[in-house]
């Protein structure tokens, strides 16, 4: 989205998500854009820290946002923030598409071990053992209980508040508080203090 598009709707940056979502889904592109400018770099951070790899999490940000413009007269924001809901959707995305019938585990695969920069030795070996890291957290949580994994995916990957991921599923706020601290406690057995405390 450009500059000059952004500029043709004047409104944009000044509402808050909920009111740009509601021009967005009657057809406005700009106030859609405004969204995209606002949330883009959070759910991209959330991706990453869903599949492990900075190239899936591109993708799946694309994935998301083009989700989010097909469902825009479907979506009730929840506390007017659009991204609890991006949030939940990035989760569903990189369940269904990156890891059913084993095809997360053959993407990973097709990654290059150095990434796409070949001048910045040190800044590409950081972040293939970013992704290292990421990848141990992930398969933990991969095999949490699926309501624990749901309320950790939120709370601490996404870093959604408790009362915004009850709503977002339905359940009282000390049903997740009571679900992330559970799923903590599994975590800790199996990573280690360490490893939970840089990736969550």
């Amino acid at each position: 989205m450009t500059t000059k598009s952004l500029q043709a709707d004047p409104y944009a940056d000044t509402h808050d998500d909920a009111a740009l979502w509601q021009r967005a889904a009657a057809g406005n592109k700009a106030a859609f854009g405004e969204l995209f400018e606002r949330h883009a770099q959070a759910v991209w951070n959330h991706a990453f820290r869903l599949t492990g790899s900075w190239s899936l999490a591109e993708d799946l940000t694309s994935m998301t946002f083009l989700t989010a413009w097909r469902k825009l007269p479907e979506v009730t924001l929840v506390r007017d923030s659009a991204l609890p809901w991006l949030y939940a959707v990035a989760g569903n995305l990189a369940r269904t598409e990156f890891r059913s019938a084993g095809r997360f585990t053959k993407l990973l695969r097709r990654i290059p071990p150095t990434d796409t920069i070949e001048d910045h030795a040190e800044s590409v070996a950081e972040k293939v053992d970013g992704e290292g890291r990421m990848r141990v957290l992930l398969d933990a949580i991969a095999k949490l209980p699926k309501a624990e994994r749901q309320a950790v995916e939120l709370c601490l990957v996404g870093e959604v508040s408790t009362s915004e991921a009850a709503e977002l599923l339905g359940l009282e706020e000390v049903s997740i508080r009571s679900r992330v601290s559970r799923a903590r406690a599994r975590l800790r057995r199996v990573l280690g203090e360490d490893l939970l405390g840089e990736t969550t």
